[in-house]
């Protein structure tokens, strides 16, 4: 339900589209066009972080547990754990608001405390991130997952039966150059594998913190899956979780389409709602986060013959301007404030390099937000700019976008604008410093975790013939309005 100024309330998950998802396989998912009745078939996770420790809770009955400057751990004697708070802490809104770590989104109206004994609790972090093709044949499955995600391709209401007609053809299209693309980086995507290793270090570094977690991995469009990681935490029977989605800034596309898509499934299975769970929507205002990105620029400036004439190029994904002027993104305002805080911090620290701001990776016709990456590298070049360090500042995870897109397409088009020193900061990867904090953000979250209820009769009813002969007709006008300005450009051709 929507409140009186336009965000998302709960006590109910209500999701505002379907996930598309295969009933026979999800981890087998292919670019099917599929009715958005069907239900998720039970399997085993393709891969899942656990703990290898199994010591219980109750051992740290005597012991106190910080978490960050907000609320502190403790046991009384009754064995249970309990939370004392400095601050109070904030639930944000669905979207609409920006959020920091002590802003946490909870899936829910109250916050229930914990109930259950320390023996009994079991915690559980999410991680939720994009996924990527781990081979040049997942690349065109991969797509039409994406650009099935109505939160990637925006369609008017009337116009959404046209969703995954047009994601399929999009898909076939785009594929090729796509592998190319894959092809150069080695055939595949690496994020996989480096949220894997991020998930390894998380878990190691809650432990150090005395906190004993299962650490799940839950991709939104390839896999593991969300689906596959909901299944596994529901079989290890987690009582606690906290949802930590891999983006440092919140937006629609990217931490708001895998929240809706959790709150779905939540809401599909009846068995989840009593679980507490608390979701960190953004964490570009941490104070480790902002160090480690300051640390990784001061670090790469000083490989520079003269590091003081560099200038900062921070590239950031970018997303439509609609979603930001129509939709109420907050992705831009957060991420100039971002590049805020990490220049501050710099020059706390005496490096006052310019810098600027610019957005990669825009897809089709549409006004995308400005300046965009490869016209700033040109300009920048035009103006005499003769060093420049770029800054994958929305990432935290080397894949195609930074490994191809930014240290091959951007690096030859600035060192053929007059540029002559490119250099690239590395995401941050399992950079101990950022783990730490996220182990910090995970504890602090903790005690904001809150009863998600889902009523099933909310549920949308789908008449499978109607969906038949939607998906049918989309298809065709899909293909017709794909074909159009070839065909135009064909008929004047022969006319003329």
């Amino acid at each position: 339900m929507a409140s009186q100024n336009g965000c998302m309330k709960f006590p109910r998950l209500v999701d505002q589209r379907t996930a598309c998802r295969d009933s026979n396989d999800v981890s087998k998912r292919q670019p099917k066009l599929l009715t958005s009745n069907l239900r998720l078939n039970r399997h085993e996770i393709s891969r899942t972080r656990l703990s290898s420790s199994s010591r219980s809770l109750g051992s740290l009955k005597n012991d106190k547990i910080q978490s960050g400057n907000s609320s502190q751990a403790f046991f009384n004697k009754n064995g249970c754990l309990k939370w004392r708070f400095s601050d109070a802490p904030q639930r944000g809104k669905f979207h609409g608001k920006a959020f920091s770590s002590a802003e946490i989104f909870s899936v829910g109206d109250t916050v229930v405390g914990p109930s259950q004994s320390v023996s009994e609790e079991k915690f559980g972090v999410l991680l939720l991130n994009l996924g990527g093709p781990e081979t040049l044949h997942d690349v065109e499955p991969f797509l039409f997952n994406l650009f099935a995600d109505p939160d990637i391709i925006r369609l008017p209401r009337f116009f959404r039966f046209l969703q995954q007609p047009l994601a399929k053809l999009i898909s076939i299209s785009r594929a090729p150059k796509s592998k190319e693309g894959y092809a150069s980086i080695g055939g595949g995507s690496p994020l996989r594998k480096m949220t894997d290793d991020q998930a390894d270090a998380l878990m190691t570094a809650l432990r150090a913190k005395s906190i004993q977690a299962n650490v799940y991995i839950g991709m939104r469009y390839w896999h593991p899956f969300t689906e596959e990681a909901v299944h596994q935490i529901k079989k290890d029977m987690i009582t606690r979780l906290v949802v930590l989605p891999l983006y440092p800034q919140y937006s629609i596309s990217t931490s708001g389409s895998s929240i809706r898509l959790l709150q779905s499934i939540f809401r599909e299975d009846p068995s989840l709602a009593s679980l507490p769970v608390s979701i960190i929507e953004s964490w570009y205002k941490r104070k480790g986060y902002v160090q480690a990105m300051a640390t990784l620029i001061q670090k790469d400036l000083a490989s520079f013959s003269s590091p003081e004439e560099v200038t900062v190029f921070f590239s950031a994904h970018g997303v439509p301007q609609s979603y930001v002027l129509e939709a109420g993104d907050p992705y831009k305002d957060q991420m100039e404030e971002c590049v805020d805080l990490i220049m501050e911090e710099l020059k706390s620290r005496g490096i006052r390099n310019p810098h600027v701001l610019a957005y990669q990776s825009r897809v089709g016709p549409v006004q995308w937000l400005k300046p965009y990456t490869d016209e700033a590298i040109v300009e920048l070049g035009q103006k005499g700019v003769k060093s420049l360090l770029a800054v994958p500042v929305s990432f935290v995870s080397e894949h195609i976008e930074t490994l191809e897109e930014m240290d091959m397409e951007y690096r030859e088009l600035a060192l053929s604008s007059g540029i002559e020193n490119w250099g690239r900061v590395p995401t941050l990867g399992c950079d101990s410093s950022f783990i730490a904090d996220l182990a910090d953000a995970v504890i602090e979250a903790l005690p904001a975790t809150t009863a998600a209820v889902a009523t099933a009769a909310e549920t949308p009813v789908v008449d499978p013939a109607r969906q038949a002969v939607n998906v049918f007709f989309g298809s065709v006008l899909a293909f017709i309005l794909l074909l159009a300005p070839r065909l135009l450009l064909s008929i004047k051709g022969s006319i003329l």
